[in-house]
């Protein structure tokens, strides 16, 4: 089997949306038969940042961002034994506790399936063009690259 087709049959459900995120929803895309591991990593807006306290966010994404995602996607089909792979970030405005972003991984074994997950998540933040702009209580705000 090709690397395309199995990236094709692992990636299961790429996102980047304006809508509330479900966690449900990215589980139970990379659900298989011969997962005997699947980790979830959900993040979300906190009221803080560097000690200061944080009153709104926003993310914003470049139209290329879905299919950044997909490449660290298919790297990370490359480099663990992966049967599922799912990742969804959230745009627009959200309050502190609202979901940004839900990156899920299945594999055979539990090791590969935290793996997995966290180079998910790790080349997201690093590579693919979602920028967050937080505004602080005091009043002054900042843009944050996630790449």
């Amino acid at each position: 089997m090709t690397q395309s087709v199995e990236a094709e049959n692992v990636i299961r459900l790429i996102g980047v949306r304006d809508t509330p995120l479900s966690v449900d929803e990215v589980y139970n895309a990379v659900g298989a038969p011969g997962a005997g591991g699947i980790a979830v990593f959900v993040g979300t807006v906190r009221d803080t940042d560097h000690a200061r306290a944080v009153s709104a966010l926003a993310y914003s994404a470049h139209p290329t961002a879905e299919r950044e995602l997909r490449a660290v996607m298919e790297k990370v089909t490359a480099d663990f034994p992966v049967l599922g792979l799912a990742a969804v970030h959230r745009v627009g405005d959200l309050d502190i506790g609202d979901i940004a972003v839900v990156v899920a991984a299945s594999s055979p074994h539990r090791a590969e399936a935290f793996a997995a997950c966290r180079r998910l998540i790790d080349d997201l933040k690093a590579t693919v063009p979602i920028w967050k702009h937080q505004t602080f209580t005091d009043g002054d705000d900042e843009w944050v690259g996630a790449c």
